[in-house]
């Protein structure tokens, strides 16, 4: 086995995040949380499903009110939003300020619903909902943690949904997918391809 030669690439410092320093791609989620008197929303990307259970994921740090909030309620919701609603999830990301909370300033002003079964807010019009319970809190990731849910419902639009009679190509196409490209820009995914498995594979 050869030695990677380093003549196109460059060797990344540690000293400020690796994850700043190239393009990756990501899914952006938006979870909801009951918030005291209010709720709260926050934008997520590092975030995933967690085997092929209902287990759910996402990275966060007790510096934010989520971590807070679901320490405190133990559940929230997971909106996955479509292409156009990228200005409501930038909005969720709004700080909040001593003057007025976030639920007051930022939640009130955007399309949202409540969650079918449990107290917290969904961004109206995504495509997948997810209603979680809170299984465990991972520490350890210098001030960051994997927070998981288990998730106890999911809904998905008719649109998105798989169904084997559909092309699926065709179907996003239609009903496109939007992606987080870290750090800072994200993209509209309507052109896919079947993924090439070997003969045989299973998961």
């Amino acid at each position: 086995m050869n030695t990677l030669k380093q003549d196109n690439y460059i060797l990344l410092e540690p000293i400020t995040s690796i994850w700043d320093q190239v393009f990756t791609v990501a899914p952006l989620v938006i979870i909801g949380t009951k918030e005291k008197q209010g709720y709260d929303l926050a934008p997520k990307h590092m975030a995933m499903p967690l085997g092929f259970g209902n287990y759910f994921g996402f990275v966060c740090t007790p510096r934010h009110s989520t971590f807070d909030n679901i320490l405190a309620t133990g559940q929230f919701t997971v909106s996955f939003p479509l292409p156009d609603q990228i200005i409501s999830a930038s909005l969720s990301a709004s700080p909040r300020t001593e003057y007025i909370s976030k639920s007051e300033g930022i939640i009130n002003a955007l399309p949202i619903l409540r969650a079918p079964s449990i107290d917290a807010p969904i961004i109206a019009d995504a495509y997948f909902y997810l209603e979680c319970e809170l299984y465990k809190i991972i520490d350890g990731f210098d001030d960051y943690s994997i927070i998981t849910g288990r998730i106890k419902a999911a809904y998905a639009h008719r649109d998105y949904l798989k169904v084997s009679e559909i092309d699926e190509q065709e179907q996003l196409a239609k009903n496109p997918l939007l992606a987080y490209i870290a750090p800072g820009r994200f993209a509209k995914i309507a052109a896919t391809n079947g993924f090439p498995f070997p003969k045989n594979f299973q998961r």
